[in-house]
């Protein structure tokens, strides 16, 4: 028996008011708990005021809050199969013919249209305010004086130094190590203004300075000379500047892969931008596992005491699934397994499961 368009659109209607409540209740909730911790962490910082955590910790929302959304679709799922059993709406449908996929199929229709909702929408408005929040933390909370820009035109570096600050520009970084080529290192004074400039074949960084070799110094004032070697004092590691990179969660979905180009362009290693893109072309499947499991949760008629199993029966299951992903994501970044089956790995194990569990429970 075909399912009635009315049945469908009211599950699927039933599907979306519990989500949207359920994402409310939790973004509520991360939001608090944010805001308690950013307080914490600016307590004996005087420039980070209350106004200023406020809005770091509005800023940060969208990030966590997309890494809830898989959990809000399991909850959400589990409670609209709940309340239609409990009310015996479920019990009618399968009275008069209507299986468990048939009207599985409206809810396995919303979850995909909100992952790419997700993706192609929140993600892209998301990656601008966790960008300013970025900057807000290394500015308010982390007092960083340095960055790393990469771009088409290469990599850009700013370090703050006692007298002045100073800007090195190279087009490509030696893959795995602290050696730029070629460069050029432009000199300004504690008021902003040019004092002299370097271009040489390649800076490489060492300990408490750069090297620059194979250059010319140009003062502006004397004569342009020639050396083979010059020491650039810095405070910098190769670890601060690969942590300087643009975050993957900073980055907006249609972004990523020209960032992920230029990085590799540019010699440095691509691998969690790459994991976290493939990670979002993932999310659709991963979303309709997440309707798998809570149909199998929440389908049968529960009993005294049922209710408090279905529950936590969703939580060891978001839990486990948060494990195995974290798990695959730690080797992907490795590089121990491809980064593809990395980021697909855990959406197709979960949806292969989910409709083994749903096939077990429905059809024996």
């Amino acid at each position: 028996m075909r399912t009635s368009a009315t049945l469908s659109r009211y599950i699927g209607r039933q599907f979306l008011l519990y989500f949207c409540m359920l994402l409310g209740i939790l973004l509520s909730i991360i939001l608090l708990v944010d805001t308690v911790e950013l307080l914490r962490r600016a307590g004996g910082k005087p420039d980070a005021t209350f106004s200023v955590v406020i809005r770091m910790a509005f800023f940060k929302l969208p990030e966590i809050g997309q890494q809830v959304f898989p959990f809000v679709i399991l909850f959400a799922g589990m409670f609209t199969f709940w309340r239609l059993t409990r009310s015996q709406e479920l019990v009618v449908a399968r009275a008069v013919g209507v299986s468990a996929w048939q009207f599985l199929a409206p809810v396995l229709i919303v979850a995909p249209l909100i992952a790419i909702f997700q993706v192609t929408v929140i993600n892209p408005v998301g990656s601008v305010l966790v960008a300013r929040y970025e900057k807000m933390e290394d500015r308010y909370l982390r007092g960083r004086t340095s960055s790393l820009v990469v771009s088409g035109s290469g990599l850009w570096l700013r370090q703050v130094q006692e007298n002045g600050q100073v800007l090195i520009h190279a087009d490509t970084a030696e893959a795995g190590t602290a050696t730029l080529k070629p460069v050029n290192v432009f000199m300004y004074d504690t008021k902003g203004d040019f004092s002299s400039r370097i271009d040489a074949a390649s800076a490489t960084l060492e300990r408490g300075h750069w090297t620059i070799r194979d250059g010319w110094l140009n003062t502006g004032t004397a004569p342009v000379e020639r050396f083979a070697e010059y020491r650039l004092n810095t405070d910098l590691t190769l670890e601060r500047i690969q942590e300087s990179f643009a975050s993957p969660d900073s980055l907006s979905f249609w972004e990523l892969p020209g960032f992920i180009k230029t990085l590799q362009d540019t010699g440095f290693s691509a691998t969690r931008h790459r994991l976290h893109f493939q990670s979002l072309l993932s999310t659709p499947l991963l979303f309709c596992a997440m309707v798998l499991f809570s149909a199998a949760f929440s389908l049968r008629q529960t009993r005294r005491g049922g209710t408090m199993m279905m529950v936590a029966g969703g939580v060891v299951t978001g839990f486990v699934l948060f494990l195995f992903s974290d798990v695959v994501r730690a080797f992907g970044i490795s590089e121990t397994i491809p980064v593809p089956l990395a980021a697909w790995a855990p959406a197709g194990a979960s949806l292969l499961l989910g409709i083994a569990v749903l096939l077990h429970l429905e059809d024996g």
